[in-house]
Order: structure tokens, then sequence, then C-alpha cells
């Protein structure tokens, strides 16, 4: 490791042990102290090994993309495991393996829990959930912007006019992401208010909905979306972890063409489409509400259910979930646009067979940005390494005690880092339950599927291939 990769991890040990800190004036505020001196010791531990990491003496070189990609693969690593501190040292007797998976998974914000009873959980522990998710969601988007280079230009120019990102610059969009983050967090944590949420439920709401988490504050959240208004208020926020990051600031401090709007622009006719669609579909057997929240939950990737059964809809939920939604968002999946790409492409590959003659130019509806053979190529890697890698874990999860059919809708989940809801699994699983081997599988794809897929594929080239 260099001195950019020491400074990047070292960066948020300072944030987690600022979040501990938080976490301890709550604790003492509100009196309670089962678990202060697990806080206490996250918060020394984090400062001692941020302060370490950021004073680390070496010689800053300029880093190539592999050793980004393996800069972001040990933040997953490392980060979580000073985050199951709490859990391990907890009143609950939680081993270290289902402490690290329950961090793991806020931090990948995927929501699989080892704790089937949130009742029993004291209210700082419940915070700390939240927090993982929170701290989660802003790694995997600085790692965005860290990986920049690997993507397409055109998902470059929706942040930045330069071609590659250098120190200055990368700082520079790394504080407009803590503004933004930030800024939504708040704005939602004060919609829940408005509309009657408890102030509790409401932050740690606002921390679930951002990151595109699935930990919640109580066992069932039906119970606090107790109206339609209520019921539609979230779905809406839910959406905050659909469209980019970037959005709301892109429109009112800056005047770009439509061109630059295009991804949000897909992405909103598509949740329309999807939407129209269900409500003709479906209003007549369902109340309509709970489709809009679980549409809007699938296509943030959050993966939350109001509804104790939709086996009918399974399938639907679970391929809103697969297709995703925007590139510069918390949200999980293929993403909306890579997906829309390679249909045009493949129609338009098919029809100039059929008629060949003619003249085909793979340009995207409603936008000047043409489709180039070489993201096409990215594109398909990404998806074929998903099937790959869902037919992987599927084959050992059904080998350790899953149903088949369980085992591919886990599989899917895992891998789009969407929480086990009843919108796409009818039978709830108990993750504290699962075999050893089987915890060690879903934390390694849970970090997989949050690590963009595309970069995996170039960092096993750089092993495999050295030629």
């Amino acid at each position: 490791m260099n001195k950019f990769s020491f400074f990047y991890i070292g960066s948020f040990c300072i944030l987690i042990s600022i979040l501990s800190f938080f976490n301890i004036i709550y604790s003492y505020y509100f009196n309670l102290y089962l678990n202060l001196n697990t806080y206490l010791f996250t918060l020394i531990t984090s400062l001692l090994f941020g302060v370490l990491l950021l004073l680390k003496k070496n010689i800053l070189i300029k880093i190539n993309i592999y050793q980004k990609i393996l800069t972001v693969i040990i933040g997953y690593l490392f980060l979580p495991l000073i985050i199951s501190i709490p859990f391990y040292l907890s009143i609950y007797n939680l081993s270290l393996l289902n402490s690290y998976f329950e961090a793991i998974s806020g931090f990948t914000s995927t929501g699989f829990t080892i704790f089937n009873n949130i009742k029993h959980i004291d209210e700082s522990l419940i915070i700390w959930r939240s927090t993982s998710q929170w701290i989660g969601g802003l790694y995997f988007l600085f790692s965005i912007i860290l990986l920049i280079d690997i993507f397409d230009e055109n998902f470059k120019k929706t942040l930045t006019n330069f071609l590659k990102l250098n120190l200055s610059e990368t700082i520079k969009q790394g504080l407009k992401i803590i503004l933004l983050y930030s800024s939504i967090t708040l704005f939602i944590f004060l919609v829940l208010k408005f509309f009657n949420f408890r102030t509790f439920d409401s932050f740690n709401l606002s921390m679930t909905l951002i990151s595109s988490g699935g930990f919640l504050p109580f066992n069932d959240i039906s119970v606090i979306l107790n109206s339609e208004m209520k019921i539609i208020v979230f779905s809406i926020l839910m959406l905050s972890s659909y469209f980019s990051l970037f959005l709301g600031y892109n429109l009112f401090f800056k005047k770009k063409s439509f061109n630059f709007y295009s991804e949000d622009f897909y992405l909103l006719l598509y949740l329309l489409f999807v939407i129209s669609i269900s409500y003709l579909l479906f209003a007549k057997q369902n109340n309509f509400s709970t489709i809009f929240f679980s549409i809007c939950s699938s296509v943030s990737n959050i993966g939350l259910s109001i509804t104790d059964k939709n086996y009918f809809l399974e399938f639907f939920f679970i391929t809103l979930a697969i297709i995703g939604g925007s590139f510069f968002s918390t949200s999980s999946g293929l993403r909306l646009y890579k997906v829309y790409s390679l249909f045009i492409f493949s129609i338009n590959e098919l029809i100039s067979h059929a008629k060949p003659k003619n003249v085909y130019i793979n340009k995207l509806f409603l936008s000047d940005a043409k489709i180039k053979d070489e993201d096409i190529n990215k594109y398909f890697l990404t998806l074929l390494f998903l099937i790959l890698s869902v037919f992987i874990l599927s084959i050992l999860l059904s080998i350790h005690n899953f149903t088949f059919e369980n085992s591919i809708k886990l599989a899917i989940l895992t891998l789009l880092n969407t929480v086990n809801s009843t919108n796409y699994i009818s039978s709830q699983i108990s993750f504290v339950d699962l075999s050893i081997f089987s915890k060690y599988l879903l934390i390694i794809f849970m970090m997989l599927g949050r690590i963009e897929l595309l970069t995996i594929v170039i960092f096993l080239k750089k092993i495999f291939i050295k030629y």
C-alpha cells in the first residue's frame, strides 16, 4: 500500500471515530450505559488507526488503477472490522463471525441481520447499525470517484469536466459528495419528522434510505407506516437512493443541457412506465400504495416490504432490483443506463443483419451520446460476471441446507445488496442459524456485490493475465 491508500482508509477510520463519539454522547444523554464502553473502545481504536494511517510516511507516487481497486477492496475488508467492535463487545454475546457479518451487511447496505428480534436491542446499538449503513454508502460513493478512470466518458461528464481526476479535483468532488450526502440525509430526516415519525425512527430511517440499506429500528415497518400518506411519502423518499446524488445540485446550481441529465431522465421514464403497468395489472387485486412501496423499494435496491406475501410478484420485484438505479447513487444492480445501452446495441445489431444495406447508429433516445463498442464490452462483462457470480453462489448455498429456489434468490439479493424481504423470498431466513461456511460465503459475495463488478473483472485480469 502507498501513502494515498493509507490516507484514504485512514480518513474513514477518523470518520468512524467521530460517529462513535456521537453514539457515546447519545448514550450518556439517554442514560444508555449497557454498551457504552464498546463505543469508547471503538472510538479509541478507530482514532488510533486513523492517525497512524494518516501519518504514515511513504513516498507519494502516482498510483495506477489496480492499486486503487486494491485500496477499495482493503477498505471493504478492514473498516467493517472496526465497525464490528460494538457488536462483539456488546452484552448480546455475539461471536466474532456474527459481529463481522452484521458489520459487513451494514457497510455494504445489504441489510441481512443476525438479530431475529430488534426489540431486544438497546437504542444505541440500533443507531450503530444504521450508522454502519451511512458510512458504507458514503464509502461506496467515494470509491466511485476513486475508480472513475475505468468508467466511460458519459458517466464522467455527469460528475466533472476532467477526463482524469487529479488529487485536488478528487478532494473537491469528495467534499461535494459529503455535503450532498449529509444534506439529503438531513432533508429525509426533516420530512419524516414533518409527517409525525418518531425522532429516533426518523434518524435511523434517514440513514437507511440515503444509503440504500435494509436495517430498520424495529421488526416490522408496517407498524409505523400506518396510513396511506406515510406509505406514499416513505416510498418517494426511498427514491433518494435511486436517482443520482448530484441531480438536485446540478438542477439548482448548474446550467446544463438536457443531455447532461439523460440518465436521470431515463430513470424517470422507466419508473413511470413500471408504475403505470403495475397500476393497470395489479391495482384491482392489491392495495396500490403497497405495490408502489415495493416498486420504489426494489428499484432503489433497499428491498423493504410492508406485505406478508407477494408470491406472484416476486419475479417482478427481483427483476426491478437487478436493473437498479443511477450510476452515481447508492443503489446497486446492473444500472438502467447500462441495460438500456445493451438493449439498443443488440436491437441495432439484429436489424443490421436483417437489412445490411442500412446504416444504424448506436445512439440513445433523446441524447447526443453514442454507444461505443468499448463501453458495450464493459457492460457485457458486468452482466456476464453477475450471472456467473449468481450461479456460483447459488450452487454453493444449495449444498448447505437451502432449497434451490431460495439459494438462487438469496444469491441474487446478496450480489445486489438488497435485503431479503417478502418482496423476493416468502420464507424468512434466520442468518444467525446459518452454518459458518454459508456466513463466510455471504460476507464475500456481499463485498463483491458492492464493489462495482467491472472493477473485479479488471483486477482479476491483472492477476491472471500478466501480458
